[in-house]
C-alpha cells in the first residue's frame, strides 16, 4: 500500500512547469511564486513531489516546496532519459516527460 495520497512528477523549465498528477492528469502552471501557489493548493500534507533537476528553475520550486512541508525528491536527469529510453519512447516531450517521471 502507499503511503502517499497522490504523487506528483514534474518537469520545469524557465517559464511554466508541467505536472502528471497519479490521480490529477496532467497540469500545468506558470514558473513564478503564484504558479508555485497555485500548484500547492492541489496538495495535501501526504503528497509525494519528484521533479527533474533543472538546475536554477527547480531548485528554487524544490526549496518552496520543502519549506511548505512537503515530501520533495528530485531525480538526475539521466535517470529520466534512460528510463524512457528503456520504455522505447521515441518521442520526448515535457508532458511526455512529467509522465514518466512519476513512474520512475
Amino acid at each position: 500500500m502507499n503511503k502517499y495520497s497522490e504523487t506528483f512528477g514534474i518537469d520545469i523549465s524557465k517559464d511554466v512547469f508541467d505536472v502528471y498528477g497519479s490521480t490529477q492528469g496532467h497540469l500545468q502552471f506558470k514558473n513564478t511564486e503564484s504558479g508555485f501557489k497555485n500548484f500547492q493548493k492541489l496538495l495535501s500534507k501526504d503528497s509525494l513531489i519528484v521533479m527533474e533537476a533543472t538546475g536554477y528553475y527547480h531548485y528554487r520550486f524544490a526549496q518552496y516546496l520543502y519549506h511548505q512541508g512537503f515530501v520533495v525528491s528530485v531525480v538526475n536527469p539521466l535517470s529520466i532519459k534512460r528510463f524512457i529510453q528503456m520504455k522505447l519512447a521515441k518521442v520526448k516531450t515535457d508532458k511526455g516527460d512529467v509522465k514518466s517521471i512519476l513512474y520512475l
